[in-house]
């Protein structure tokens, strides 16, 4: 019988474990915490966004993108559906985000350690993993007072993001000292930091927003969502989908500006047409009731701000200039990055184990017998479930390969 050690029992470890036994190894997974798939419980704010129906390449950033999204398809959203159904999880679909019917992520958690136990999966908890070795035709792990062995090791510790205990960043170690490379990791789907210090007059802000980010001012992505400002500068889903390149170019140490568009279901010329329309009709109020009913009136305040408009003065005696003016900050506001939230804050790392040192397997090219899996692969996927869907799908074929060979 193949004897396998998975490390971590997040949502790519217990995947890997469930196929691993399902095809007959025994399997230990050897968990940090004193609990399984903590991480899971915070995702999709509680509610487990296990996996979204719209895939595409896109979703799945990596310094091989091409081999992340060949990995994923080899274990698909459709499978994973099958999956969760057979262990009693009813799936609903809003608008493409696919969340268990009860929405608690705690019941997505319990089946896969539910379906452990019911396996026979050796599970220890409150191990922490010093080393990881090959000797003897045997993989050695150990945690200081207990070395334990097997044919096959599957690494599934996850990344430095989050504030859960065990988020260490341990596995990035056990690669680097069994040869691999390791892309530098970075926080992703994080807050941005930013230089403008009207942020501290907008916090607590939420707006729709299209927010399009440049790199030494070219262009390099956008989002459009809501907005959440705060003192130190921006958050919330567009944000995030972003925030990967903006960290990654920080971390180059290039110059990051993002424009944020405050009415992006408008196009330029029609808001400068809108606004002139509004003069009109809101001609006798006073500019600092010119927005209201419009925009939230912290944000009315910084613009006028801003523009050096008096709020004392009469919308009917606006300037075409001022106008404008108006229109640019609002269209147009430009906001230099300066930095992002610690990892703490982070919920994905971009960067890790470089999937060219894996095979399309997730077996270390150098070292038969050991696998990456989850977050601690250079993979990772934008808001909306896809790296929970990397997280079953690179789970579920190492499992399945560790186990038969």
């Amino acid at each position: 019988m193949k004897r396998i050690i998975i490390v971590g029992a997040g949502a790519s470890g217990m995947m890997a474990a469930i196929v691993a036994r399902r095809a007959g190894a025994d399997v230990i997974v050897l968990e940090q915490n004193e609990e399984v798939g903590k991480k899971i419980l915070a995702t999709g704010n509680g509610k487990c966004n296990f996996s979204n129906i719209y895939q595409e390449p896109l979703c799945y950033r990596s310094n091989e993108p091409k081999k992340a999204w060949d990995i994923v398809n080899r274990f698909s959203y459709q499978d994973t559906i099958r999956f969760f159904t057979e262990l009693g999880i009813y799936s609903k679909n809003k608008n493409g985000y696919l969340y268990p019917n009860s929405e608690q992520a705690s019941s997505v958690r319990d089946v896969l350690f539910l379906e452990m136990e019911n396996l026979g999966v050796k599970l220890k908890t409150g191990i922490h993993v010093k080393n990881i070795w090959h000797e003897k035709e045997c993989w050695h792990v150990t945690d200081n007072k207990t070395v334990y062995q097997a044919d096959a090791v599957i690494v599934a510790s996850g990344s430095q993001a989050s504030n859960i205990k065990g988020s260490d960043g341990s596995g990035y170690m056990f690669a680097k000292e069994n040869g691999l490379h390791v892309i530098p990791p970075i926080p992703a789907l994080v807050q941005l930091k930013c230089r403008e210090k009207v942020y501290k007059h907008l916090a607590g802000v939420r707006t729709q927003v299209k927010i399009s980010l440049y790199i030494n001012n070219v262009f390099t992505a956008s989002d459009t969502g809501e907005l959440q400002l705060t003192n130190y500068g921006i958050s919330g889903i567009p944000t995030f989908q972003v925030s990967r390149f903006a960290a990654k170019a920080l971390y180059e140490k290039k110059e990051v500006h993002a424009i944020l568009d405050f009415a992006p279901e408008f196009e330029k010329e029609q808001f400068e047409r809108f606004l002139r329309h509004r003069k009109k009709l809101c001609g006798k109020r006073k500019m600092k009731n010119f927005f209201t009913g419009l925009f939230h009136e912290k944000l009315s305040a910084t613009w006028l701000m801003i523009a050096r408009i008096d709020l004392e003065k009469y919308a009917e005696e606006l300037s075409e200039e001022e106008l404008l003016k108006l229109t640019r900050i609002i269209k147009e506001f430009k906001t230099v990055i300066i930095d992002t939230n610690p990892y703490t804050q982070a919920q994905v790392c971009a960067g890790g184990v470089d999937l060219n040192d894996l095979t399309k397997d997730l077996e270390s090219k150098k070292n038969k017998g050991l696998y990456f899996i989850g977050e601690v692969v250079d993979v990772d996927g934008m808001c909306g479930g896809y790296n929970l869907q990397w997280a079953w799908s690179s789970g579920f074929i190492a499992g399945t390969h560790a186990s038969m060979q």
